[in-house]
């Protein structure tokens, strides 16, 4: 009863959080779902295009039940799993996410959590798994991403939130005030004690 219980719960958070990550592309042009937004070039498409790798492989692979998407082998990583090159489309990326989801989601259906998984980029003695322990990983690292894609989101246009039909329209006003206060405390707590801001 509690396997189920945890798998469920489990498998229930893993989908929310890829539809919150492909909705951080929503309504964004071509270049701003690509182009680099950090100094070491994360970018939003790529985001996605990551984590479709990562489930493809962690319950495929790992369990023997190789993923129907073509992946390099995971020994020639190159870091070109992290953006979107111009031959690529962003439609193709999300259809072959959602086709991963698929493909995910019947290994997870079919085993139960102690389903023994075998990790060979883990280091030993972790190489040997099973399904829950890496259900939480793959949760973790789509949570990690998501995350990443609310802040880069948040900085192209604002929008914010965990699914659409949470959002709330922007109150440009409401947020400079409530970023002029967070960042008046900054300010204060920063002086050195008995010092006067001449500003002020």
């Amino acid at each position: 009863m509690i396997d189920e219980f945890a798998k469920d719960n489990l498998h229930g958070r893993l989908r929310r959080d890829r539809e919150a990550l492909l909705w951080k592309l929503d309504g964004l042009s071509e270049y701003d779902a690509r182009r680099p937004l950090t100094a070491t070039g994360t970018n939003l498409l790529g985001l996605v295009k990551h984590v479709a790798g990562v489930e493809a492989r962690y319950f495929g692979e790992v369990f023997d039940r190789p993923s129907p998407e073509p992946l390099p082998r995971w020994q020639d990583h190159d870091g070109s799993d992290l953006w979107a090159t111009e031959h690529e489309t962003r439609d193709q990326i999300i259809e072959s996410y959602r086709r991963t989801w698929e493909h995910s989601d019947a290994t997870i259906n079919e085993l139960p959590l102690d389903a023994p998984g075998h990790v060979p980029w883990w280091p030993e003695p972790y190489r040997s798994t099973n399904l829950f322990a890496v259900m939480v990983h793959v949760l973790s690292e789509s949570v990690r991403h998501a995350g990443h894609a609310d802040i880069l989101r948040e900085g192209l246009d604002g929008r914010t939130g965990l699914r659409a039909e949470h959002e709330q329209r922007i109150d440009e006003e409401a947020r400079a005030a409530y970023c002029a206060k967070i960042e008046q405390a900054a300010r204060s707590a920063s002086k050195p004690a008995g010092c006067v801001d001449s500003r002020e």
